[in-house]
């Protein structure tokens, strides 16, 4: 049986209340980045196999950009964020006020690639801070890869830096809006969180939940 099969509504929940307060901290890093309140919700959180995770990107063959990072101590795994390009370009331009950027006219300008990047560091940083303080596990991410290519090659080559597979991962989708964004003009993204597959064991039985 896949561990996507045994996880229970309990084990979602906790999860979502993980993604959303990792949301919040994100938020109000973001809101402080810009000068300009930003408002991020955890629309939904699901356990999914591999497979399933590649299709919620859009398929493998499907260009997006993303960002890469491994977890590192007591419960490693990886972590990609991803965004379609065309949501990625908007998030940009709010961000950097050039409203000419696209991931989808290269070269990008390096000031583009550097907010991606920070993007990434930030929401990186927020989610694992609140799973580390749910969990109380000791968790730290290593410095996150920034990758404009097809989702299975940003995904397979973030399980080859670790020579495993994974088959399940826990997909955290993300919406991000300012004041000035109406709610189908917001930046929407997914988390994929792919746990070793030890660290889901880790994970759950430190939140008090045996999977």
């Amino acid at each position: 049986m896949g561990f996507e099969q045994k996880v229970t509504s309990l084990h979602l929940d906790i999860l979502k209340e993980i993604g959303n307060i990792g949301a919040g901290h994100a938020a109000t890093a973001l809101s402080t980045l810009l000068d300009k309140k930003i408002d991020m919700k955890v629309p939904q959180v699901r356990v999914v196999a591999f497979d399933e995770m590649m299709e919620m990107a859009g398929g493998p063959d499907n260009v997006v950009v993303s960002v890469f990072l491994r977890i590192e101590g007591e419960a490693p795994g990886s972590m990609f964020f991803v965004l379609p390009l065309s949501q990625g370009s908007r998030f940009i331009q709010q961000m950097t006020g050039d409203m000419e950027f696209s991931f989808e006219q290269p070269p990008y300008s390096d000031i583009g690639l550097s907010a991606m990047q920070e993007l990434g560091n930030i929401l990186s940083g927020s989610y694992l801070s609140s799973l580390s303080d749910f969990t109380n596990l000791n968790l730290y991410p290593s410095v996150p890869a920034l990758s404009v290519d097809m989702v299975g090659a940003i995904i397979s080559f973030g399980l080859l830096e670790v020579s495993q597979t994974s088959d399940t991962a826990i997909v955290i989708d993300t919406a991000l809006k300012d004041d000035e964004t109406t709610e189908s003009e917001s930046v929407k993204g997914h988390f994929f969180l792919l746990p070793d597959p030890e660290s889901f064991n880790t994970i759950f039985k430190s939140l008090g939940v045996e999977s």
